[in-house]
């Protein structure tokens, strides 16, 4: 095991459990649409696209991006599906319920040749429907403070860490659009559901990911903005202007909420 193998590995926990972790205890100490915007904002996601620009060149970024604008949607049906269970069930059914239901999306997504243009007419098709369907399970308020352990961060960040090492790893031998789409693999925002559903119970916790379908759209778009951007611009800057317009986007909800709600 050589000096820069574990200079590198030191540096992905680093960079994905600071992200991941300061995310998540903003997550648990604001209201639920709150919670939603940084819920869909790219953190180990995020974290994983920066560990793939250290080891692939940008065209392979600019395409596997369109497996992660997938995995979005894929996300937005999983954060449905959990808001659903959570009503009802315990946490191990309604989160591996949610999981499942990822999973058979992915799987169905492999058999289609995607681009960047039928993915965001999926996007246009199947947020529409799960805005709809989640409306009812999204509770107005704020989400009660809950006390973190140390032990709590310590498992989330091994377990993002682990998620984003292993996809890293597998993005030599699994291809462009497998690597994009795993990269985006809900483990952050699952583990935002498994700390509110033991503290403040189900259905509070389902009104996050039932408000989380809305912000979720910033997230493609700036999925999409990598994609157009990584070859002429950069990885790198196409990574700034992604983030961007995910905080736009996020930025032009929180307006018109405010307003509508005056």
């Amino acid at each position: 095991m050589t000096a820069a193998f574990l200079i590198a590995l030191l540096f992905k926990i680093a960079l994905t459990t600071s992200i991941v972790v300061t995310a998540s205890l903003v997550v648990e100490r604001s209201g639920p649409f709150v919670g939603a915007m940084i819920a869909s904002m790219p953190t180990a996601g995020g974290a994983a696209l920066i560990i793939l620009a250290f080891e692939h060149p940008p065209d392979f970024i600019a395409t596997g991006v369109v497996g992660s604008i997938v995995a979005n949607v894929a996300g937005a049906v999983f954060a449905l599906a959990y808001a659903v269970l959570a009503q009802r069930h315990t946490l191990p059914v309604a989160l591996g319920g949610a999981y499942g239901v990822w999973f058979t999306v992915a799987l169905v997504s492999r058999q289609i040749e995607w681009t960047a243009t039928t993915a965001l007419l999926l996007t246009a098709v199947v947020f529409p429907l799960t805005i709809a369907a989640a409306a009812r399970y999204r509770i107005p308020g704020v989400v009660r403070r809950v006390a973190l352990s140390g032990a709590d961060l310590v498992w989330r960040a091994t377990v993002v860490t682990v998620c984003v090492v292993v996809v890293t790893a597998a993005s030599h031998s699994i291809g462009t659009f497998l690597s994009g789409l795993f990269a985006f693999f809900p483990i952050a925002m699952g583990s935002f559901f498994i700390i509110l559903h033991t503290r403040v119970g189900g259905p509070t916790a389902a009104s996050v990911a039932a408000h989380v379908q809305t912000p979720l759209i910033g997230l493609s778009l700036g999925l999409v903005a990598v994609h157009l951007l990584a070859i002429p611009a950069g990885v790198w800057w196409s990574y700034l202007v992604g983030l961007a317009v995910c905080v736009g986007w996020n930025a032009i909800l929180w307006i018109v909420r405010h307003r509508l709600r005056r």
